[in-house]
């Protein structure tokens, strides 16, 4: 195969075939497998470019830190030998920064600009189109991601021993809401029976919720939680940290 249908080959599923995904769904590529995607035959030569990429990303204000995570790996040399190298979990954006900083002359390189531009834009978009959105429709969009959010959460539940799922979502709502179950909420926003209290939430504290439910799944993944009790400990916890993080901003939904 010649060298330009080499270069022909590269497409977007490239850079999507080295992309990992954590147990939190957080996506991340690893420097050194991007490193011969993109052509370099030296991680020295490589490494230039990924201090000039973090360079643009703390000229910017955002946190080199969380873009680029250095990590360490052992490596098998010729002799079977092992060795510790360094190399870099990348995000998105840590990747798109890598690209524009790369060597040009490399056809492989636009296309890589082009990719991960792409992609990185995509998301600025559907941020912009969020803050475009009325009140009815914010709170639908949240809505959606609360009943996606709470599905995945039982899952995780269930698999950390909870069977009483009332008991499970009330620790949440506790500490979230003050010690309010969600029977309590229902009666302070004047709820018929069984009406559903997510439906009739804003779309400020709908987040509010999603950001509690997001962080409580993380947590009992994180933690390795086995057992029912403590599980809702980590809800009603979770829930404390949301309402006091809501109440240095200003707000309190109990």
């Amino acid at each position: 195969m010649s060298k330009l249908e080499k270069i022909e080959n590269y497409n977007n599923q490239t850079f999507e075939d080295i992309k990992h995904v954590d147990e939190y769904g957080t996506e991340y590529w690893y420097a050194r497998e991007l490193q011969i995607v993109l052509n370099y035959k030296e991680w020295r030569k490589f490494e230039n470019v990924i201090n000039k990429a973090k360079e643009s990303c703390k000229n910017s204000d955002i946190s080199v830190l969380e873009h680029f995570v250095e990590v360490d790996k052992l490596s098998k040399r010729a002799n079977n030998a092992k060795v510790v190298i360094k190399d870099y979990k990348l995000t998105r954006y840590a990747c798109y920064l890598i690209a524009q900083n790369g060597d040009t002359r490399k056809k492989v390189i636009a296309l890589a600009q082009t990719y991960f531009a792409v992609q990185t834009r995509k998301q600025e978009i559907s941020e912009k189109e969020y803050t475009s959105l009325t009140e009815d429709e914010k709170r639908f969009y949240q809505r959606n991601l609360t009943r996606k959010g709470n599905y995945s959460l039982n899952q995780t539940a269930k698999k950390a021993g909870v069977k009483n799922f009332d008991k499970f979502h009330n620790s949440g709502y506790k500490g979230l809401y003050n010690g309010e179950t969600a029977d309590d909420i229902a009666k302070r926003k004047g709820l018929r029976y069984r009406e559903d209290i997510l439906d009739n939430m804003g779309s400020e504290e709908l987040a509010a919720n999603l950001f509690r439910i997001t962080q409580t799944e993380s947590r009992l993944k994180r933690d390795r939680v086995d057992n029912e009790k403590q599980a809702c400990d980590t809800h009603n916890k979770i829930g404390k940290i949301v309402r006091e993080a809501i109440r240095q901003a200003g707000r309190n939904y109990a």
